[in-house]
């Protein structure tokens, strides 16, 4: 237990043979139950999970018939915590990419009340770019903007960061079957915990890379999934947020904001088909162009200035 609350840490694991041990191993003594999920991997992620649980009582193992994805096996993990009313639900990957030294700051907001929801943040610390590969540092800082206009949580950053904790209420509240499978979890969960009026807040973590890991994320392709992603997941923030559950104007904004926005990108492509074969600009297309960025440009602004004002109560 940690700080008289039950501790469970859910560790989802794909084909992860050479560092699961390693995680198990390091687990922290305060930690009253691992769920270990295992999403149906081809290599001996199974046999040495079981192996360990005969001299580990804590390991609890459950395996999937079907790949899921890693949103999958955490969802599997989270329901357990629920159904065995865990007071504390932490997610570990089975990669060892997270270090136990870092569990104890990211229980405390969650254990104290503060927040119902923490996560760590690699992008706090100097050593962060050196750290993270360029690639995926880029990308995650990428996706990171995008998912504090998604999600509401204009305070969080590094969206991608999958070492978390969350308490019993937010586990009973959402509906884990409906959480997203794939490596967009995490946005996704972001955008549930905020439309239930949930705090979340940012820990900063050590980045932990080139340990033996071996990394399933294609970024050339997550950037669109997950970007897609996203735009599904704000449009129903949107309506379930500020529409069914209670009224907000911002959605008149956001509305307008883009009904101006793909008025701009018409009227200048206009503007320069007729430049590229007349060679002249007409004027009034012209203006109407820039009245139309700039409208497209105020609402969206106001719109988001709207939501960081309705969503600051939640920030810890």
């Amino acid at each position: 237990m940690y700080k008289n609350k039950t501790v469970c840490v859910v560790i989802p694991c794909f084909n992860e043979e050479t560092q699961i041990e390693k995680v198990i191993i390091t687990m922290p003594e305060y930690v009253d139950h691992m769920v270990v999920v295992d999403d149906l991997s081809n290599d001996r992620t199974v046999e040495k999970i079981k192996n360990m649980q005969e001299s580990q009582n804590k390991i609890i193992m459950i395996e999937h018939k079907i790949n899921q994805g890693v949103g999958g096996a955490i969802a599997s993990g989270y329901k357990w915590a629920r159904d065995n009313e865990m007071e504390l639900a932490v997610v570990m990957a089975g990669d060892g990419q997270m270090n136990p030294d870092d569990l104890p700051a990211l229980l405390d907001p969650v254990a104290d009340g503060t927040a119902e929801y923490s996560k760590g943040n690699r992008l706090f610390t100097g050593e962060a770019f050196k750290k993270i590969p360029t690639i995926r540092y880029l990308g995650n800082s990428l996706l990171s903007l995008m998912t504090k206009i998604t999600s509401g949580y204009w305070n969080i950053a590094d969206s991608q960061s999958g070492y978390t904790v969350l308490n019993k209420k937010a586990l009973n509240l959402i509906d884990w079957d409906k959480m997203y499978k794939r490596y967009g979890q995490p946005n996704d969960l972001l955008v549930r915990l905020n439309v239930e009026n949930l705090r979340v807040t940012d820990v900063p973590v050590e980045p932990v890379y080139n340990i033996g890991e071996q990394s399933g994320i294609k970024i050339h392709k997550v950037i669109f999934s997950i970007g897609l992603l996203l735009a599904k997941l704000f449009l129903w923030r949107m309506k379930e947020k500020y529409i069914i559950r209670d009224f907000h104007p911002l959605v008149f904004f956001y509305f307008l904001g883009f009904g101006f926005g793909i008025c701009t990108v018409l009227l200048f492509l206009r503007v320069f088909g007729i430049w590229y074969f007349t060679g002249h600009i007409p004027p009034v297309n012209a203006l109407a162009a820039m009245f139309s960025f700039m409208s497209a440009s105020q609402f969206s602004l106001f719109a988001m200035w709207f939501d960081m004002e309705a969503n600051k109560h939640l920030k810890v």
